[in-house]
């Protein structure tokens, strides 16, 4: 374990970050009495950092993340905690929470919080293969994310303020951004938030109200390289997809991933983003 007390801010290296974060996981397993089993597994950017523990709960898995102050707070601080609420899904459920400041610069939250057994469909955000799963897990992933949207909340993951600034922002003013539907969303449904052979949802941190389809959209985008799976999720929500909001909001999931591919995530994704924006628009 590294000692929390004399830990420095970290540089511009990663590698300095990254000892960092694991002296935040030494801090955060020391407080709930855990021990660490296996190696660290670090998020976007390295904000955040997780590693499997027991405690007395039996097998667990601590995460934590790591912010500048102005942005540990509001909706995405707080979300996988929220997300506690949702008991019809299979899903992690936060057992504890510890927070602290490192002097002024950097606030960090832990959670310990239950396993959900499998593995992810896939070791990275972005699709680059089929995942092995059976036509049981399609079905029940539809029948997840149609619980999940008929979820109550006071969450939002985006508004039409939101929807309209990003999507016009990228496809121009003449888009029509109108959203007729809303529902509840994951908000981050990628690949490796999936869980198979059984299915699990990972990663609670910006769920909320956002345009219908906003998963599926989401789902679809980051398989953009995987042409039988984008078949799969149009096959499995059509009617979602191809409804007035679920083509606006595959608009704004294609805006908001250029914008990320604009700060050099993910480019192999740039062209079929485009290329399904340009179809979605008619262009």
């Amino acid at each position: 374990m590294i000692d929390y007390l004399v830990a420095e801010p970290p540089t511009d290296g990663d590698a300095t970050f990254r000892n960092f974060q694991r002296h935040n996981v030494g801090r955060a397993a020391e407080r709930f009495g855990v021990a660490v089993t296996g190696a660290a597994s670090f998020g976007w950017r390295l904000r955040s950092i997780g590693v499997p523990v027991t405690s007395e709960h039996g097998a667990c898995w601590l995460r934590v993340v790591s912010e500048e102050p102005q942005w540990a707070r509001g909706y995405a601080w707080t979300g996988n905690l929220d997300a506690n609420a949702i008991t019809n899904l299979v899903k992690p459920r936060v057992l504890e929470v510890f927070e602290w400041p490192e002097r002024d610069w950097r606030n960090q939250r832990a959670e310990l919080m239950t396993v959900v057994p499998g593995e992810p469909c896939s070791p990275s955000d972005v699709l680059r293969a089929p995942p092995d799963v059976s036509a049981k897990w399609w079905a029940g992933l539809r029948r997840s994310l149609d619980t999940l949207a008929a979820t109550p909340t006071e969450r939002t993951h985006a508004d039409q303020a939101r929807v309209a600034e990003r999507v016009r922002g990228r496809f121009g003013d003449d888009v029509d951004t109108t959203i007729e539907h809303w529902t509840t969303a994951h908000g981050g449904l990628h690949w490796s938030n999936l869980m198979r052979p059984r299915l699990g949802v990972l990663d609670w941190e910006l769920w909320g109200t956002a345009p219908a389809g906003t998963d599926a959209a989401t789902l679809l985008c980051y398989g953009l390289l995987v042409p039988e799976v984008v078949d799969q999720v149009r096959d499995q929500f059509a009617d979602v997809l191809d409804s007035p909001s679920g083509r606006v909001a595959q608009l704004y999931v294609v805006a908001r991933l250029l914008r990320r591919i604009d700060g050099g995530d993910h480019p192999e994704l740039a062209m079929s983003l485009t290329a399904h924006a340009r179809t979605l628009l008619g262009t």
